[in-house]
């Protein structure tokens, strides 16, 4: 698009993360501006589980968590040899979708991001019901083979948006900051700026 940038039109499945079952069909548009900003993305998914379905996913994810005695507190996941402790299987699918808000904003027409790594990861116990993470997440950086350290905060309850908070520091980059919110589930992605921690 002359003055504006380039724009593709993807047609792609995607999968359960945990699971690698079907989880739907997706049609988008992505937009990376000629200015540096994020991708202006438009999707529409038809999922191949119903709502209620996620929702009681959600539900029992958040039951996991939040009935705890203890808060989690780990490091390295997945360990060396790619195993993830079944007790820090829920901090790890929450930071799987924080930091793919993450992975989104930062990504560019020729960069993109991967997780490789929660170093490490540390419960919030709060008197409301949210459920709240401190995390520090590796991406693997495409193509540069770079790994970048965010630090993120993450804040949750089902049927509301997780709201993520990050900075990350690269060693030629210093440092980088933004925040957002994204679903909870499948459901969307929102965006909102907001203050560092």
């Amino acid at each position: 698009i002359p003055d504006s940038g380039h724009k593709y039109y993807l047609q792609f499945t995607t999968e359960d993360y945990k699971s690698r079952e079907n989880a739907g069909s997706c049609l988008a548009t992505v937009l990376y501006p000629k200015k540096k900003s994020v991708p202006v993305v438009n999707i529409k998914c038809i999922p191949t589980k119903d709502e209620k379905q996620v929702q009681e996913e959600d539900n029992r994810l958040y039951q996991k968590i939040r009935h705890r005695t203890k808060p989690i507190i780990g490091s390295n996941i997945p360990d060396s040899y790619g195993n993830i402790e079944p007790a820090l299987e829920p901090a790890w699918a929450l930071a799987v979708a924080g930091s793919s808000f993450i992975m989104w904003e930062k990504s560019t027409e020729s960069l993109g991001y991967s997780m490789a790594q929660v170093k490490s990861v540390k419960q919030w116990i709060r008197k409301d019901d949210f459920i709240e993470f401190d995390y520090t997440v590796l991406l693997h950086e495409i193509p540069t083979q770079e790994i970048v350290s965010c630090h993120m905060r993450l804040t949750w309850l089902p049927d509301h948006p997780l709201k993520v908070k990050y900075f990350c520091a690269s060693e030629d980059r210093g440092l980088e900051d933004g925040s957002g919110m994204e679903s909870g589930s499948a459901a969307g992605m929102l965006h909102e700026k907001g203050a560092n921690f």
